[in-house]
């Protein structure tokens, strides 16, 4: 698993950031009144989102999955902030916290248990 501390904070970054905006895609469509068309380029976003995390170098998909839940949250925060122009409160930024917390100890213990 070399390199995962250097390789895994970009791609789950820019998972996460294909993800939400593949996501918002389908928001757009159905909850602003978007058109259909936007559907391509979310759909296209999702697939890149999928193939990234497995570039992560964890050997499960299941601890992949469960460290990225935590960049996710950050990065929708982000999103909100940025793309959506709401300030996230200070719950927002302290469930962010914990769930950052929680990636590092997976990834850690990766790396520590092997």
């Amino acid at each position: 698993m070399n390199g995962l501390y250097l390789t895994s904070p970009v791609v789950y970054l820019a998972a996460a950031s294909a993800e939400i905006a593949g996501c918002f895609a389908f928001w757009a469509w159905l909850r602003l009144g978007k058109s259909v068309w936007w559907l391509i380029p979310g759909m296209v976003s999702l697939a890149v989102f999928a193939w990234l995390l497995t570039l992560i170098d964890v050997s499960t998909a299941g601890r992949t999955f469960a460290a990225y839940g935590g960049i996710y949250i950050a990065t929708s925060l982000a999103w909100l902030w940025f793309a959506e122009g709401a300030i996230p409160n200070g719950w927002d930024l302290t469930g962010a916290g914990l769930a950052i917390a929680g990636a590092l100890v997976i990834l850690i213990g990766t790396q520590v248990a092997g």
